[in-house]
């Protein structure tokens, strides 16, 4: 099978699957049905992918991408956008977890939207949201990444808004697409910024022309242009201060969290930077405004994280909060670990994700926290593969996200973009990490029922629902595996090879370090993040197991600073406050002293001329032969007297 057709299969399946179920299906297929076909679209798509990536590593390493072009898409003067796709070590990365991941929560979905009425619908746009995504991580230029990096934000809006006769849901779904709008607009500037100043649009051209110095002027298109594309990165990738509407994002199937607010969606900001890793690395003052807006966004999301009664909001300001060490090293210039963060954190928050939906199936779609407890004795699959990304996520060897987290706290120190305040607020998020991540096992499977077990006692879920739980569970496991650093690996007896950064080669920038690696600070550094992260967790269980009166006390104690966190630092209120209420307020000014004393206005005078000259018309045309004889007369005579004055 020659590339055109495994690139074929890979983006137009998913396309396939969405026509099936949203023509034919809608109204006629049950969740098997849907669900096996949407599945298969994916799985298909999948293992084109893999494909795909087998013969893309057995090129010689200048030449490792595959690239096809289907068709001239524009071309308007200098500018040449074909519809060209790459599969290259970058993209690799991301078919394989976007299409392999999205394969596990479409099976998971079969169990949890079972029951629901317009499951083919769910389907469709599951499969049409994958085949955006793929669009966005294989286009060749800033143009094609934009169509996806658009489609996305719409399949967000109709996922979001999915269950849309709950109003709560269906704002939340107008919050993520008008919240995303404002960050695309940026995102459009930053284009047109760099393609002026390029006159190419190509990502790897845009890498090529790159000043091989730093430009150290805030002016510079090139610091502009990366500004602008890291604003509307904010939007997509939810980071300060647009991340308000991932937290509301929840009000979706929880499959769809999974696969948005863990796995694809909000990666594709980290990704788009990390494509343009050489364009960035000539920016250092955006990197700076990016490795800032990184950690403070660590801090603000794992500080409400802490707060939270609702399993879902958690684990998206979770979310939040891990993509801005996803940020932070891109900061840094650590580009090849924020790609290893994606992918590990895709494992492990997909795998809570989904575990939390198995949590909600078994209540009966009870959500709050605090009505739950006890439940490992009944959900012992769930909750042992959530125990996994539990120890994944707060960051302890050897699991995954040990590997990447590490890493990057490391390079946010070592690096020459990178400073010892980054690798101290960015342990502290660490520490509030394992904090609040312990909080919600406690509260959900540990410690004592809060809810009546005589009462519809909770049930493990499905198969269909646990086989997607025990396959991310094992990657959760051993996924960081293949990015051991250097430290760790000349320690172990076998000397693991840091595959990814091979994989990864020269088609990302390098971390920019001009000092050597202190092994002892490295390797002091990373014990301390491990043995804080198991002192938080300890006493976060301590208090939620053992002295949970302790926490009312504290609560009531600290009550202010407490209200602060269940309110989320009123940034909501704030933006509604001082942004939305006055934008609304002009705006309705504009639209009645504008639209309607001006245009409309103007409108009606020519309609009333109109009026006016018709009913001139109807004079004139009147029928009387007399009067259309007395007009003939009249004209005559007025055209005689003006030919005998000349």
């Amino acid at each position: 099978m020659d590339n055109q057709m495994l690139m074929t299969l890979l983006l137009l399946s998913p396309l396939v699957g969405f026509l099936i179920n949203g023509i034919i299906g809608r109204g006629r297929f049950n969740a098997n049905i849907a669900g096996t076909i949407a599945s298969l679209a994916v799985g298909i798509s999948f293992l084109a992918a893999v494909f795909l990536v087998i013969q893309v590593a057995h090129l010689p390493k200048d030449l490792n991408a595959i690239t096809v072009t289907f068709f001239n898409w524009i071309n308007v003067g200098s500018l040449n956008i074909p519809a060209q796709f790459v599969v290259d070590p970058i993209s690799s990365v991301m078919v394989l977890i976007i299409t392999g991941i999205g394969f596990l929560i479409h099976l998971f979905s079969i169990g949890y939207m079972h029951e629901d009425e317009g499951v083919a619908k769910y389907f469709s746009y599951l499969n049409l949201f994958l085949f955006n995504m793929l669009i966005l991580v294989t286009g060749d230029s800033l143009p094609l990444l934009f169509v996806g990096w658009e489609g996305v934000g719409l399949c967000s809006y109709l996922l979001i808004g999915f269950w849309f006769k709950d109003s709560e849901k269906a704002s939340a779904g107008m919050k993520a697409f008008v919240v995303n709008r404002i960050g695309d607009a940026a995102f459009i500037i930053g284009m047109f910024i760099l393609f002026f100043h390029f006159g190419t649009l190509n990502l790897k051209e845009l890498n090529l022309l790159a000043p091989t110095s730093p430009v150290f002027s805030w002016l510079d298109p090139v610091v502009l242009g990366t500004l602008f594309l890291f604003i509307g990165a904010t939007g997509k990738s939810a980071q300060i201060p647009l991340y308000v509407w991932l937290p509301d994002a929840m009000a979706g199937p929880t499959p769809v969290s999974a696969l948005i607010h863990a796995a694809t969606m909000v990666t594709a900001g980290v990704y788009m930077i990390v494509r343009l890793s050489f364009l960035y690395s000539a920016a250092p003052y955006t990197l700076m405004v990016i490795a800032i807006v990184g950690v403070s966004t660590i801090l603000l999301a794992a500080s409400i994280g802490l707060a939270q009664k609702d399993i879902k909001k958690v684990l998206a300001y979770s979310t939040v909060s891990q993509l801005g060490y996803m940020f932070l090293a891109c900061g840094v210039g650590a580009y090849a670990m924020a790609l290893f963060h994606l992918m590990t954190h895709a494992f492990f928050k997909a795998l809570m994700f989904l575990g939390s939906g198995s949590v909600i199936h078994a209540m009966h779609h009870e959500q709050d926290m605090e009505k739950m407890g006890g439940l490992k004795k009944y959900l012992p699959v769930t909750h042992l593969t959530f125990f996994i990304g539990w120890v994944a996520i707060i960051g302890l060897p050897p699991f995954a996200g040990f590997f990447s987290k590490d890493e990057i706290l490391w390079l946010s120190f070592h690096s020459d973009r990178g400073h010892w305040v980054y690798w101290v607020l960015g342990a502290i998020g660490a520490l509030l990490t394992s904090f609040y991540m312990t909080r919600l096992m406690a509260l959900t499977f540990w410690g004592k029922p809060r809810f009546n077990e005589n009462h519809h006692p909770p049930h493990e879920s499905p198969l269909t629902m646990l086989i997607p739980l025990c396959v991310l569970g094992v990657l959760s496991f051993v996924g960081g595996w293949i990015g051991i650093p250097h430290v760790i690996a000349s320690v172990l007896p076998w000397h693991p090879e840091n595959h990814l950064l091979n994989w990864l080669g020269s088609s990302i920038s390098k971390v920019p370090t001009s000092r050597e690696a202190d092994v002892v600070l490295e390797w002091g550094l990373m014990s301390f993040s491990v043995f804080g992260a198991l002192l938080s967790a300890g006493v976060a269980f301590g208090l939620y197991v053992w002295k949970p009166d302790a926490v009312e006390q504290l609560c009531k104690k600290f009550s202010k600073i407490h209200r602060l966190l269940v309110n989320k630092f009123y940034v909501d209120e704030l933006y509604n406050t001082k942004l939305i209420k006055p934008f609304v307020k002009v705006s309705e000014e504009l639209w009645f002293y504008f639209d309607v004393k001006i245009i409309d206005r103007c409108v009606h005078l020519f309609g009333d001329l109109s009026l006016g000259l018709g009913g001139l018309s109807r004079t004139i045309q009147s029928g009387n032969l007399q009067t259309y004889a007395f007009y003939i007369v009249a004209g005559l005579a007025l055209f005689m007297t003006l030919f005998f004055s000349l």
